[in-house]
């Protein structure tokens, strides 16, 4: 399974999501500029956490209109998998791949701490190597983190069984603790933790492995 991992101006984890896949996990992964016009060969495309650019105006805003993002709307529509890790979970809602939005923090502070997670759900190609009820560790290192969207919606995503993970000691405030979310077609997830940095035991947790491994397990039972 070939990863595919966009780099935008200011990303600053595409290093981290290469070498989790490539190092950690042993798949084959390479690096997608923002100008390019096609996700290549990928089987999976992972936009990475940083700060894309032109966050000063609403994170996510302006990345949503680079080259890369209507290949991976493209090849989202198509069914590939694609999962956005903080500023690229924000990319994903700007770009209306993903329901809601996320703001400022509760308290107005930017958090780089690990937290607890816990998964909401293992019917997803993201989630399917996780344990239902086993709490799992992941760091968070972001200022705009709270999810947000309408009751509809908030009520949707539980009742379609699309929350990925929940927080288990909200750290910023997101509605009902949650963590990460998937689409309706259950391909594309939105995640604020950062997996690829909780993917070694050296790291002090290798628990955000099994994200990756989830894509794996399930890209192989569909080949």
């Amino acid at each position: 399974m070939k990863f595919g991992v966009v780099v935008f101006p200011g990303s600053n984890c595409d290093h981290d999501c290469w070498y989790a896949a490539s190092a950690n996990l042993g798949e084959p992964a390479e690096f997608l500029w923002h100008k390019d016009e096609t996700v290549k060969d990928a089987d999976a495309v992972i936009l990475p956490g940083g700060f894309s650019y032109g966050d000063y105006l609403r994170c996510g805003a302006i990345a949503k209109f680079s080259p890369v993002m209507r290949a991976v709307k493209k090849f989202a529509q198509q069914g590939g998998l694609v999962i956005g890790v903080c500023n690229g979970f924000q990319i994903l809602v700007e770009s209306g791949l993903l329901p809601g939005a996320l703001i400022r923090n509760r308290g107005l502070k930017f958090i780089c701490k690990p937290v607890e997670l816990l998964p909401g759900t293992l019917d997803s190609p993201f989630t399917n190597a996780f344990e239902m009820g086993r709490k799992v560790v992941m760091p968070v290192a972001h200022g705009d983190g709270c999810y947000v969207a309408g009751e509809r919606v908030l009520d949707e995503l539980e009742g379609e069984d699309r929350v990925a993970f929940r927080y288990a000691d909200n750290p910023n405030g997101s509605m009902r603790d949650i963590a990460g979310i998937l689409n309706r077609e259950r391909n594309v997830m939105g995640m604020m933790p950062h997996p690829d940095r909780a993917s070694d035991p050296l790291m002090g947790s290798a628990d955000g492995l099994g994200v990756f491994k989830s894509m794996v397990r399930s890209f192989a039972a569909v080949r």
